[in-house]
């Protein structure tokens, strides 16, 4: 496996919680150690101060994640910090408030990607941020009445809704008489946009000037659903339902893995090796599905590439139905382990899924003869879509679109779970920070993918068969001690996909918040467009590899 340091980085330097203690200094009130990571309580009017320490100082140059929530006492931001040269790095910087006056410092300034965090935590909680550059609702509509997830919101007061709301949010293209602007509406029901996103953009001339994109379109509530389940039955079916249409599994693992450490629960090494395979499996899945609609996207291929890319996504999906029972929403994963063994004949399970590791190099090679050595293609994609590495870190993205910034960062390998650090495989990265650079990211990934799946099969092969464990004994009902805290997460198919959960003692979450990759992605779109063409801004958009069920959540 790949060490990470081929590429000169530096290793990593450790930071002690004595030294994060010092450079925090006064400006800490108190501690409030998560189970990942050492969390300090500071003023509202601190945050940016301390941030900035942190990121300079300390080298914690990646906000994974900003949670809020109300208590009966106070509000509280908690920003969860990592580094992108170790993620095993991490602390919290917990930013309490007052219940009359919820008001914070933004952190915007030291992080971009903290622009949507807060003002999805306004939406949501009611938590305002002093200095926030634009501190509108993200996933309501800006006529809603309170915020759905404070503790005094009333579920059945009926919504005003103005009657410029009722206007059509698609209105025709008009020009501006006194510029050479035109405001365009891009979506939201286009099959450009990958689902209901709305893109305000500004033109002068055929140049995009601004970028606004409009998510909120498909909010499902999955954070409040989650929170009113258990988490030994009733939480695992929803993960499916985030990224929708490809990452299944590994949606799931994102939640075990953070109930698991939660709970301190175990999970057998056979259970492991399935894991990663079927893991594995969604992330081809969800590759070959990107490789189409981009395709589709750039140059409006449909009889070759995207009928090319389904037709092998879709062997993907019969083998993963055979392994789990399902095509999409598997609910295969069980806390401790998962919901059963290989499927019956066993060798022929192994047989199939071999027989389509062994014609997938050549289909690769197709894939790069049809698309990536296409002349329109490589005119549509190189150079277009700039994203360099550190206004990458600045909006958080992982992933393809990281690594295609040459941002060599990957939990599987730098926060190992699973069985990924006993097997070999390489992380990819490309350092042409452009469309074309995030598509040959992931067509390498498939070949990385199939390298972890082959010697998966390997490993169940020769398991002994009684060692054949395929969950660990978990009690029935699982009841974490109060306050207790935690942030986890895996690489899914689009990036880092974490869960913060906090414990209220009960056998449900007090607080369940999700760490989408597409959310942090999207929210970089403006940065790779602006300064290019309209059709360069959906050949960026497709090269994100967006699915809104998981940006609005």
């Amino acid at each position: 496996m790949s060490t990470g340091l081929e590429r000169g980085q530096r290793p990593p330097v450790e930071v002690s919680e004595d030294e994060l203690e010092a450079l925090i200094g006064d400006r800490a009130l108190a501690r409030d150690d998560h189970l990942n990571a050492p969390g300090f309580v500071i003023r509202p009017d601190d945050v940016q101060s301390v941030l900035s320490d942190l990121r300079d100082e300390a080298g914690f140059d990646h906000l994974a994640c900003l949670t809020a929530q109300e208590y009966p006492d106070r509000y509280e931001s908690i920003y969860h910090l990592r580094k992108y040269v170790d993620p095993t790095q991490e602390v919290s910087v917990v930013v309490p408030t007052t219940t009359d006056e919820p008001v914070s410092q933004t952190a915007e300034p030291v992080f971009r990607t903290a622009d949507w965090h807060e003002r999805e935590a306004f939406d949501l909680v009611g938590i305002d941020y002093e200095g926030h550059p634009d501190p509108r609702r993200i996933l309501l509509p800006e006529t809603w009445q309170g915020h759905p997830l404070s503790r005094g919101y009333d579920q059945e007061k009926p919504q005003i809704v103005t009657l410029t709301e009722h206007a059509n949010p698609v209105q025709p293209d008009h020009h501006d008489d006194e510029s050479d602007t035109m405001f365009l509406n891009i979506g939201p029901h286009h099959p450009a946009t990958h689902g209901v996103l709305h893109i305000e953009t500004v033109l002068d001339g055929e140049t995009v000037v601004d970028v606004d994109p409009d998510i909120g379109y498909l909010h499902r509530c999955e954070e409040q659903m989650c929170q009113q389940g258990t988490y030994r039955h009733q939480i695992m079916p929803y993960p499916d339902r985030w990224d929708y249409v490809s990452a299944g599994l590994l949606n799931e693992w994102a939640y075990a893995r953070a109930a698991e450490d939660l709970a301190d629960i175990e999970v057998p090494d056979y259970a492991q090796v399935i894991r990663t395979m079927g893991a594995e499996l969604c992330r081809i899945a969800s590759h070959m599905l990107a490789l189409a609609t981009f395709a589709l996207d750039v140059y409006g291929d449909f009889t070759a590439i995207f009928q090319y890319g389904m037709r092998d996504r879709e062997v993907v999906q019969d083998i993963l139905e055979d392994l789990t029972g399902q095509r999409l929403m598997f609910n295969y994963f069980r806390l401790g382990g998962v919901a059963w063994d290989l499927p019956e004949p066993r060798e022929e399970f192994v047989e199939k899924t071999r027989d389509f590791l062994d014609g997938l190099p050549a289909k690769v090679d197709e894939y790069h003869d049809l698309l990536t050595g296409n002349e329109i293609f490589q005119i549509r994609t190189h150079n277009t879509g700039i994203l360099e590495p550190e206004v990458a870190k600045q909006y958080g993205c992982t992933g393809p679109v990281a690594r295609g910034s040459g941002i060599d960062y990957d939990l599987r390998r730098d926060d190992p779970y699973g069985y990924y650090e006993n097997l070999e495989w390489d992380v990819v990265t490309k350092d042409g920070c452009d469309n074309y650079s995030r598509v040959l990211v992931r067509m390498q990934e498939v070949e990385e993918s199939a390298k972890i799946i082959e010697q998966c099969l390997d490993l169940l092969e020769d398991w002994p068969e009684d060692e054949r464990t395929v969950q660990s004994n978990v009690p029935r009902t699982l009841k974490p001690d109060a306050d207790t805290e935690i942030y986890r997460s895996v690489e899914a198919a689009k990036g880092e996909l974490g869960i913060y959960i906090r414990s209220d003692g009960t056998d449900k979450p007090g607080r369940f918040k999700i760490r989408s990759p597409c959310f942090h992605n999207l929210s970089a779109l403006p940065e790779m467009s602006e300064g290019e063409y309209v059709p360069d801004l959906i050949a960026s958009l497709g090269s994100l590899d967006i699915v809104l069920g998981e940006v609005d959540r």
